[in-house]
C-alpha cells in the first residue's frame, strides 16, 4: 500500500509543494495575527537595535542589524490556505518601530530586498527547507554590505561549483515519506579558511556530528585574496549564518568571510560585548530569524559560557552550576567551512 504523507502539524503544505513552517515553540503563524508580537517587545527590539549601533560606535564599530524573514512573509501567496496578514510580519513592523530611531540607519531590511527580487529572478528560499536559496543568500548578502558600504565580491558565480542535489530540508523531513526537491549546489571556490573553531565546534565534528553545532559555536574566519575587503567582521547570528558552502542551505557565513579578511562568527543572539573589546572589528553584523524574536536576547551572556551550557545539554561537559534562566533559543544545525 502507497504511504500517505503524514504532514506535521507544525507545518503547511502551499501551492507546487512550497511547504512553510507554521507552528513549533514559537508560534509562527500566530506571530501574524492580532496581537502578535507585542507591541512592549517591539519597543524593547527598538532601544537594543539603537543599544547596539551606540555601543559598537564606543569600539569603532558599525553595527548592522538583520533580521531572516520568514518564507511565509516573502511567499505567503504561495499558502492561500493561510490567514497571513503580510502587514503584520514582526519585521515590517519593526521596520515601521524603527523609524526616527538611533538604530534606523543600522537596520537592513531583507523583507524589501527580497520582495524586490523574488519578481524576476530565481527562488529565494528552498521548497522544503525553511532557509534560502543560493540566489537568496547572495540577496542578503548584497543588502548587508550596500548598509555597510562594502563593494561586494563580483567573480563569485564564476567560482561556483553549479549543478544540483537531490536534498530534503528541514520542512520537507516532516512528512512520511520526506518531501525532496533538487536544490542548487552553494559550494564556490574560495580562500577563506578557518583557522579557529571552539571546543564545542572541535568535538562535535570530530565525532561526526557537525551538524549539531549551533548554539554556542565560535569559528574564525581568514581571507588572503588580494580581492578580499582587508576589514574584520564579527557576527552574531543562526542558522542563516551557518559555517559551510557545501550544503544546499547557503548561508551569510561563508559569502562574508569570502568578502572579508577576517570574518567572526559566533551562534547567538546576544552581543558579546566583551569579545567584541578585545576583537575591534571594524563591522558587527547581528542576524535573527524572524521567527526568533518573540524572545529577547539574553543580556551579558559570553560566547564561552554559551558553548558550555550547550556542551553539557548535549553530554559533552559536565553540567556544573548550569542556573534553569541561563536560556538561548536557536535552530539546531550547522557545520563547519573548511
Amino acid at each position: 500500500m502507497t504511504p500517505v504523507p503524514d504532514p506535521s502539524a507544525d507545518v503547511h503544505e502551499g501551492r507546487d509543494g512550497w511547504l512553510f513552517l507554521t507552528g513549533g515553540t514559537n508560534r509562527v503563524l500566530a506571530q501574524y495575527g492580532r496581537p502578535g508580537l507585542p507591541r512592549a517587545l517591539l519597543w524593547r527590539w527598538r532601544r537594543i537595535v539603537a543599544d547596539r549601533v551606540r555601543r559598537c560606535a564606543r569600539l569603532g564599530a558599525t553595527y548592522v542589524h538583520a533580521v531572516a524573514p520568514e518564507k511565509l512573509t516573502v511567499y505567503g501567496d504561495q499558502a492561500p490556505g493561510l490567514a497571513v496578514d503580510p502587514a503584520r510580519a514582526p519585521v515590517r513592523r519593526l521596520a515601521r518601530w524603527l523609524t526616527a530611531s538611533a538604530g534606523a540607519r543600522a537596520f537592513v531590511d531583507l523583507d524589501a530586498a527580497f520582495r524586490a527580487a523574488r519578481e524576476d529572478g530565481p527562488p529565494l528560499y528552498l521548497r522544503t527547507d525553511s532557509h534560502w536559496t543560493v540566489h537568496g543568500s547572495e540577496v542578503a548578502c548584497r543588502a548587508i554590505l550596500s548598509r555597510m558600504g562594502v563593494a561586494p565580491r563580483s567573480d563569485r558565480e564564476a567560482r561556483r561549483t553549479g549543478g544540483t542535489v537531490r536534498f530534503s530540508g528541514d520542512l520537507g523531513r516532516k512528512f512520511d515519506p520526506i518531501r525532496i526537491e533538487h536544490a542548487p549546489v552553494a559550494a564556490f571556490a574560495t580562500q577563506a579558511r578557518r583557522i579557529h573553531a571552539n571546543a564545542l565546534l572541535a568535538e562535535l565534528e570530530a565525532r561526526g556530528r557537525g551538524f549539531e553545532a549551533h548554539l554556542g559555536a565560535h569559528a574564525v574566519f581568514r581571507n588572503d585574496d588580494p580581492a578580499a575587503d582587508p576589514r574584520r567582521l564579527v557576527i552574531f547570528g543562526d542558522s542563516f549564518c551557518q559555517h559551510t558552502a557545501h550544503s544546499p542551505v547557503a548561508t551569510l557565513t561563508a559569502l562574508l568571510a569570502d568578502t572579508f579578511r577576517e570574518v567572526h562568527f559566533l551562534w547567538s543572539t546576544s552581543i558579546d560585548w566583551h569579545y567584541l573589546g578585545e576583537v575591534r572589528p571594524d563591522f558587527v553584523l547581528g542576524e535573527i530569524a524572524e521567527r526568533f524574536m518573540i524572545d529577547l536576547p539574553p543580556r551579558g551572556f559570553r560566547i564561552e559560557r554559551l558553548a558550555e551550557l550547550a556542551r553539557a545539554r548535549k553530554g559533552d561537559a559536565p553540567a556544573s552550576e548550569i542556573r534553569s534562566d541561563e536560556t538561548d533559543r536557536g535552530f539546531a544545525r550547522s557545520n563547519i567551512l573548511s
